[in-house]
Parts: structure tokens; sequence; C-alpha cells
């Protein structure tokens, strides 16, 4: 079995879920969704981001609206919708939840150790 390619399953599980709670936080640019994604090790390229955010637009969880932009051309800025909130809401209640679980685990010793 493949380490690097189970940690790349675990991040892709949690991906639309960081991104959610980044676009929770006010109007983003993808870019700057981008950035703070990879500088958290997500590893998140373009070609991950947003095929994943036209997803979640075409699920109504997100939208977006352009604006004109000075130095070049204008730029798509995401916020979450009502549903959005309430499905991120959902979200953080199974993450809580399975957090929680995956530390009962594995705070546990093992008695042949």
């Amino acid at each position: 079995m493949n380490l690097e390619n189970t940690q790349v399953q675990m991040r892709k599980g949690i991906l639309e879920y960081c991104i959610l709670h980044i676009i929770a936080r006010g109007e983003v640019y993808a870019s700057d969704m981008l950035d703070e994604l990879t500088s958290a090790k997500m590893i998140v390229v373009e070609g991950t981001l947003y095929p994943l955010l036209t997803r979640l637009k075409n699920a109504g969880l997100v939208e977006y609206k352009w604006v004109e932009s000075k130095s070049g051309p204008p730029r798509k800025y995401y916020t979450l919708t009502g549903d959005g909130s309430h499905f991120l809401n959902g979200l953080t209640e199974t993450w809580n939840d399975l957090v929680h679980s995956a530390s009962m685990i594995t705070a546990k010793t093992s008695l042949n150790a």
C-alpha cells in the first residue's frame, strides 16, 4: 500500500469542507483560496480547485460575482449561499464527530507495546 496515495486521499476527503470554511469568512478570490490551501499543505492545484468550485456553485452552495480589477481582467469572487452555510454547519458537526471518534481510537495504546 502506498502511504503517499492514502495521504492524498485523506486530504481530498476534507478539501470541500476546507474550501467552504474559507468562503464562509467573506468574499474570496479563487487564487487566494489556492494560496491558503497550499500554505496549509492541502496540496491543491487549479485543476482541482476550479472543478470543485463549479460543483459547489451548481449545487447552490456558493455563488460568485465578477469584480473589475485595476491590474487585469475582472475577478470572480465567491461567497457562501444560505444553503451553503447550512451545508457547512452539517459538515462541521460531522467533522467534530470524526475528530472525536478518531481521537478516542488513536489515544488508546497497545497492550503489546
